[in-house]
């Protein structure tokens, strides 16, 4: 089928092309209505068949390394959110039995991959495994529209590497690679609409960006990058009567996907904790000092581009081709409000924590492309692709092998467990597993356990119902206006709900940092007391030890030999 554009441009919506743009006349078309950057004929000669073909090896190269590392025990925020999508499986909603900030798209993104792959580490992986190449495809067919086919290919297999790697937790399912998805296909559709001006288009690219929103709060900066991009481009196209329209489509859109949340957490009678939580302590969250903020930043900066520098340097040379390459110069309001949003939306509580960067990720990806197409078109060539025109691709070739090569030991040859260990140290994350076998296998299927650390992923593993909705410490111990009310809301839920087992995470890393000690020492007592007067020791995982699990009586009086141990409290029959 062979429709036309307004512009006069001949799309062929059977085949890939329908997915690039292409020109009825050599002169270029400003961005983004209608914009083609493969200029002259130097890459065009390549079928884009073959282009996609590149770009799908490296979906498949690094699906292969998530495949192998799937069965990766969770950490705490996987942990949060498969429990969270547990529950919902069982018709439970959210901030019923488990309380948090994040808004509710990830807990049902978690209970849709989970209905479908199973409710395991595995199952979760293979999810994102499958968000991941589609952000990677997705991510070629955007770069395709703006910036032809080599800066698509490079950009594509740039953000596969990338977010692919222990700097960045991109092994782990965080709600940021979910904020991705819906954010990219939001500014695609948005492309679309600002080319055919259909308010259907606007219509959809709000929804999904709203969607982006509903994932993470951090989604929001996309859809401010929506809403300014449209309209920046009506404004400078002069088109002064579209604007108010199309953002009207656009945010009306955007809105609906919260505002239905708000209506089902209503229905379900839950939207006082949900506004609670998700507005009124997570501004409470987000108060951090300027010092904190700042050596956040340049600590995680250097965590998260040092496995895969090289593309880093080439993301920053093609910053700079903004100024010199006619085709950058032609996007270059696109790229600098997408580099701003993009950075802007890892600022929100100032902790710039490494999975963060995911959001930051597609523009680098996209900046890195025009850095290689840039340098491959200032080559002299006459006919066609010339030898030399391909040294800019050798170099990219060598930063992503470099790049594979300093992450080879987590790739190809550590176990699952293994690279947990490497990310984390001598974290709770692998021995929670058998902990929470252990009072799964003990317990009857309707009781009630407490975890007192930030371990929530143990109630997932367990298949059993939280005594308190509180998952983390951290709300508990850091001083803030609601700390007192959370701590007694503690101590009354656990009362009230008896549990059956206790399991007490003494790892510091599930308390927080060392600004919180004072905070502890206030609480901890409580905590203590309440599991002194009711519960003996039925277990124990020595963190680091030879022998890491004692259970029955002789973990009684066994003496831990690391300063690390997580302990398994079994309710006393006289009470």
């Amino acid at each position: 089928m062979i429709s036309k554009c307004r512009d006069g441009q001949m799309i062929l919506c059977s085949s890939l092309e329908h997915f690039a743009i292409l020109p009825s006349a050599p002169t270029p078309i400003p961005a983004p209505t209608g914009t083609n950057a493969d200029t002259g004929s130097r890459w065009r000669s390549v079928p884009l068949w073959v282009w996609l073909t590149l770009v799908l090896l490296a979906v498949l190269f690094f699906a292969a390394v998530r495949y192998r590392l799937r069965d990766m025990p969770l950490e705490r925020d996987e942990g949060e959110y498969a429990y969270a999508g547990q529950l919902m499986l069982e018709g439970i909603p959210p901030y019923s039995l488990a309380y948090n900030m994040k808004l509710p798209g990830i807990y049902a993104a978690y209970a849709a991959i989970m209905a479908v792959f199973g409710q395991t580490p595995a199952g979760i992986h293979l999810g994102l495994l499958i968000v991941n190449a589609a952000t990677t495809v997705l991510l070629f067919f955007l770069a395709l529209q703006l910036l032809g086919r080599l800066a698509a290919a490079i950009t594509a297999s740039s953000y596969a590497l990338l977010s692919t790697s222990a700097s960045v937790m991109g092994f782990e399912a965080h709600a940021t690679n979910f904020v991705i998805l819906p954010a990219l296909i939001g500014i695609w559709l948005m492309l679309c609409a600002l080319r055919s001006e259909r308010s259907w288009q606007f219509f959809l690219s709000g929804l999904f960006s709203g969607i982006a929103f509903l994932m993470k709060q951090h989604g929001i900066f996309f859809v401010l990058f929506c809403s300014i991009y449209l309209v920046w481009d009506r404004w400078s196209a002069k088109r002064f009567e579209r604007p108010v329209r199309d953002l009207a489509w656009f945010l009306g859109a955007a809105i609906l996907p919260y505002l239905m949340t708000c209506w089902l957490m209503y229905r379900a009678g839950v939207f006082p904790q949900f506004w609670f939580w998700t507005f009124e302590y997570a501004g409470e969250y987000s108060k951090m000092g300027l010092r904190r903020a700042i050596r956040a930043l340049l600590e995680n900066s250097r965590i998260v581009i040092g496995p895969a520098w090289p593309v880093w340097i080439l993301a920053g040379i093609g910053l700079t081709t903004l100024w010199w390459n006619p085709v950058a110069r032609r996007h270059r309001r696109f790229l600098l409000l997408l580099f701003t949003c993009s950075f802007l939306s890892l600022c929100p509580g100032a902790y710039f924590r490494p999975h963060y960067f995911i959001l930051f990720l597609p523009i680098i990806a996209l900046l890195a492309g025009i850095a290689v197409n840039s340098c491959a078109e200032r080559q002299p060539s006459t006919r066609g692709v010339k030898y030399r025109t391909l040294i800019p691709c050798f170099v990219f070739l060598g930063c992503f092998a470099f790049s594979i090569l300093l992450q080879r030991q987590t790739y190809f040859e550590l176990a699952p467990d293994a690279v947990v260990r490497e990310i984390y140290g001598d974290n709770a994350f692998v021995p929670a597993v058998k902990v929470a076998a252990y009072i799964r296998q003990h317990s009857a299927e309707n009781a009630r356990i407490a975890v007192l650390g930030s371990e929530p992923e143990i109630y997932f593993y367990a298949h059993r119902h939280s005594a308190t909705g509180y998952l983390y410490m951290y709300s508990l111990i850091v001083h803030h206006k609601y700390t007192a009310l959370m701590r007694r809301q503690m101590m009354q839920e656990l009362a009230a709900n008896q549990p059956a087992y206790v399991v007490y995470v003494d790892v510091w890393d599930d308390w927080g940092g060392p600004e919180g000690g004072p905070e502890l020492q206030e609480f901890l007592p409580q905590l203590h007391a309440f599991m002194d007067r009711s519960y003996e020791v039925v277990g124990l995982a020595d963190i680091g030890a030879e022998t890491p699990y004692v259970w029955g009586a002789d973990a009684q009086n066994y003496r831990p030999s690391s300063s690390k141990v997580i302990y398994v409290l079994k309710r006393k029959e006289s009470d």
